[in-house]
C-alpha cells in the first residue's frame, strides 16, 4: 500500500513529538516509539496500493497548493480496530478540498477493493496520531490531557509525501516543474 500524507510544519511537528514523548515517558502507547527514521508526525489523506501515472500528476497538482493553513481542535480517541490516540484537526474548507482532490486523485486508478472507507471524504477524520495500540481502551480512563502539552492553536501543512508500507521508503511528491 502507499500512504498519501501531509506533513507539519517545524513548530507544530515539534510540539507533536513533545507529545509524543511525554505519552511514552508515562508508560502509555506513543508513537515515539517507532524508531523508523521514516517515522514523523503526519496527517493520512488516503492509501491505495500503488501510485501510478495519473495519481501522480493529479497530486504534483495538489503538492503545488501547500503550504494549507490548519486549526488544532483538541484531543480525539479512535476505538477502530486498534485503539488511537490524536490531536484532531478542524474541518476547514481549504483542507476539505484539499483532501477532495486527493481522494478523486486515488479512486481514479485505484481498485474500490483497495481503498479504506475511513479516508472516504465526508468520514475521513483529519488528525495527527499521538499514540496508537491494538489494546482496546487504552487511552480511556486515563488522565491522559492532563500528561500532554496543549496542541499548537494552528500549523501548516508544508510537504505532501507517500510511505510505501511493502518497502518502508518515502517519496516526497513536488508540484509539476
Amino acid at each position: 500500500m502507499r500512504t498519501v500524507e501531509l506533513l507539519l510544519d517545524e513548530a507544530a511537528d515539534l510540539a507533536v513529538r513533545e507529545a509524543w514523548r511525554r505519552l511514552a515517558d508515562a508508560g502509555l502507547p506513543s508513537q515515539a516509539r517507532h524508531r523508523s527514521p521514516t517515522n514523523s508526525p503526519h496527517l493520512t489523506l488516503a492509501a491505495c496500493p500503488e501510485l501510478t501515472a495519473p495519481i501522480r500528476w493529479e497530486l504534483a497538482e495538489v503538492a503545488a497548493e501547500l503550504p494549507v493553513p490548519v486549526r488544532f481542535t483538541g484531543l480525539v480517541r479512535f476505538e477502530r480496530p486498534t485503539s488511537v490516540l490524536a490531536w484532531s484537526l478542524e474541518r476547514e474548507a481549504g483542507l476539505v478540498a484539499l483532501h477532495r482532490r486527493v481522494w478523486e486523485a486515488v479512486t481514479s486508478d485505484s481498485p474500490s477493493q483497495g481503498l479504506s472507507p475511513f479516508h472516504e471524504p465526508g468520514r475521513w477524520s483529519p488528525h495527527i496520531t499521538l499514540g496508537r495500540t491494538r489494546r482496546a481502551g487504552a487511552f480511556t480512563g486515563r488522565r491522559v490531557p492532563e500528561l500532554l502539552p496543549p496542541p499548537p492553536l494552528s500549523a501548516q501543512l508544508v510537504t505532501l509525501r507517500s510511505y510505501d508500507t511493502g518497502t518502508g521508503t518515502l517519496e516526497v511528491l513536488r508540484p509539476p516543474s
